[in-house]
């Protein structure tokens, strides 16, 4: 069946229809990574966008289950240049056009991803349409398609009720993983696989912006008991609970919308717990402590990105996945100093505060998709929780 991308701008693109067979509105966004179409579209970040990725073929090995980074997928829409009629791996639980339909997500394949992304880089994201409607009326979808807005998605991908990642004792140090039930936005009630491992050292207190399940595994295989938390919890109860440490997690949409969440934070930045923050974590808590952000041409969304540690010089390969960024211009040296920066443009990409046990990143270092070079920074995190709590 024919399907149609058409963007803001008027731009028509004829594909085929892939998954879903529905007509939606969602911003358009593009992902550089070679791999990884399956932890893209399970990243919570995603919601409210549809997806192009840049790699011409997607599907080949097909849907691995225990790589998802959430029990579904949360973007809109997915954009390819071909899907794979053939999936081969001995861990594939499907094809992605099942998993597709499944979760009831439609998309369009044979387009020219690469034209697509040159209008997106030279323009900036725009919203755009995937119709399969032959007869749609172009001026009425871009007027449809201006009026969009991604809105408070933070809420819709957060869990809908605390829980706990705790080790099963029938388990071994950094052994396989299990599972226990987690409940993702509230019309979202099946339960789904958390991963864990050996959390019996530090407690770490995760409030969920749309954090990835790597997240509390990286923590859990090193010891941590983690404890998660809805987006809209309140600082108060956070610091009830007495954590070794906090974890801000990474989520989608504009960090500005979350003014209740940026309240809390506030508070739990005056708590002196040690905190660690991803993505729209290191957003919120830079908003929180009086600085600003903006939104980027077309974001940085891939697994190849170089961020340099400014206290080492080193450059790392990081995986990321926002649209807006910490404006440093006029950031007060009295609170927080950059701490990396992204080698192509230059942008912030960590704060370190002063005299606060706080460091933020604006990258993904628990690293799905992508390389593991800066999963060292849990590292940090464990060893600043350590320095605390026996000061």
């Amino acid at each position: 069946m024919k399907a149609f991308l058409i963007l803001e701008d008027g731009t028509v693109f004829e594909g085929i229809q892939i998954g879903a067979s529905k007509e939606i509105i969602s911003e358009i966004v593009f992902n550089t990574s070679m791999a990884g179409y399956l932890e893209v579209l399970t990243d919570p970040s995603y919601a409210g966008q549809a997806v192009c990725m840049t790699y011409p073929l997607i599907g080949n090995y097909g849907i691995c289950k225990e790589d998802m980074e959430a029990e579904r997928p949360w973007p809109d829409g997915l954009i390819v240049r071909e899907v794979s009629r053939n999936h081969s791996n001995f861990r594939s639980n499907g094809s992605i056009q099942d998993f597709l339909v499944q979760h009831d997500v439609p998309g369009i394949a044979g387009i020219d991803t690469r034209a697509l992304t040159k209008i997106l880089r030279e323009k900036g994201t725009m919203n755009g349409c995937i119709t399969s409607n032959e007869n749609y009326d172009l001026q009425e979808l871009i007027d449809k398609m201006k009026a969009y807005t991604t809105g408070k998605v933070v809420e819709k991908v957060s869990c809908s009720q605390k829980y706990e990642v705790k080790a099963s004792s029938s388990l071994e140090e950094n052994g396989p993983i299990s599972g226990m039930t987690r409940y993702t936005g509230e019309k979202e009630k099946k339960p789904s696989i958390v991963k864990q491992l050996n959390g019996t050292g530090k407690k770490v207190a995760l409030l969920d912006l749309g954090a990835k399940d790597n997240i509390a595994q990286s923590l859990s295989k090193r010891g941590c008991f983690v404890t998660v938390y809805p987006a809209l919890t309140s600082a108060d109860e956070i610091i009830t609970d007495a954590p070794d440490g906090i974890m801000l997690s990474n989520g989608p949409g504009d960090p500005k919308e979350c003014t209740s969440i940026i309240s809390e934070i506030k508070k739990l930045y005056n708590s002196d717990i040690p905190i660690f923050a991803i993505c729209l974590g290191h957003q919120l808590m830079a908003l929180a402590t009086g600085a600003d952000t903006y939104k980027l041409k077309y974001g940085h969304r891939g697994g190849n990105h170089p961020v340099k540690d400014l206290s080492t010089g080193k450059v790392y390969i990081s995986s990321q996945n926002h649209g807006y960024v910490v404006d440093t211009e006029n950031l007060d040296a009295a609170i927080a100093v950059p701490a990396f920066i992204n080698v192509n443009d230059g942008t912030n990409e960590g704060l370190m505060y002063q005299g606060k046990n706080i460091f933020t990143v604006q990258f993904h270092p628990e690293a799905c998709p992508g390389p593991q070079d800066s999963d060292y920074l849990f590292d940090r995190f464990i060893e600043m929780m350590e320095v605390t709590k026996n000061a």
